[in-house]
């Protein structure tokens, strides 16, 4: 779409270092708000298709080390542009059964939120935990604020938005988590702060 063009052209215009403006902070908080516009209108179309029952998840055999890789890839621009160490950690022979394209909109979006509350570092990994493949985003910012900390079911974040409340990022991550299901089990969310680094941490739990 038009926003993702404009999202690539502004990548262009930081890598370029013939390129010369007179505050690179204003070009940085343009990309940045366009980068975020544009992961809030796909999380609006994803979610209105699965509320309307459009898309189902397809779940295949991911290579999930290349898949950090090119989550890494897609948002080392907008990183660099902002001073932030962007950096993953995975085991090199992990392999895992999602649906690549609707995890990778979860973690864009968490990347990008990542970006905008960090101090200078965000951290993407994955590991197998408890027969749940695990992603986390985590940040050494100031941690996530109690009433996020309390409301992780797709029910209260539901009510939130009903009530006006912007969490959509939220919900929408909840939702694909819970899409993924295995044996009884459905997928879910999980925030908490200080994991590894000292902010917040986002996980998502895949069966």
């Amino acid at each position: 779409n038009s926003l993702s063009m404009v999202v690539h052209t502004l990548e262009q215009l930081t890598e370029d270092p013939s390129f010369r403006y007179d505050k690179p902070e204003r070009v940085t908080a343009l990309q940045n708000e366009a980068k975020r516009l544009n992961n809030n209108l796909i999380e609006l179309l994803t979610l209105y298709n699965i509320e309307n029952e459009r898309i189902s998840a397809t779940i295949d055999d991911v290579d999930v080390t290349n898949f950090l890789e090119e989550v890494v890839a897609e948002n080392h621009a907008s990183a660099e542009a902002n001073h932030i160490r962007l950096e993953y950690e995975c085991d090199p022979d992990l392999y895992g059964y999602f649906d690549e394209g609707l995890v990778r909109g979860v973690l864009n979006n968490l990347v990008g939120n990542g970006l905008r509350y960090t101090r200078d570092q965000l951290l993407l990994s994955a590991r197998q935990e408890d027969n749940y493949l695990v992603f986390r985003v985590e940040d050494n910012g100031p941690g996530y604020p109690k009433q996020m900390l309390a409301a992780q079911s797709s029910e209260d974040l539901h009510r939130d938005i009903a009530e006006g409340r912007t969490q959509l990022g939220l919900y929408f991550a909840t939702l694909i988590a819970e899409m993924h299901k295995n044996k009884g089990q459905a997928g879910f969310i999980r925030l908490e702060n200080g994991y590894t680094l000292s902010g917040g941490c986002f996980s998502v739990w895949l069966p």
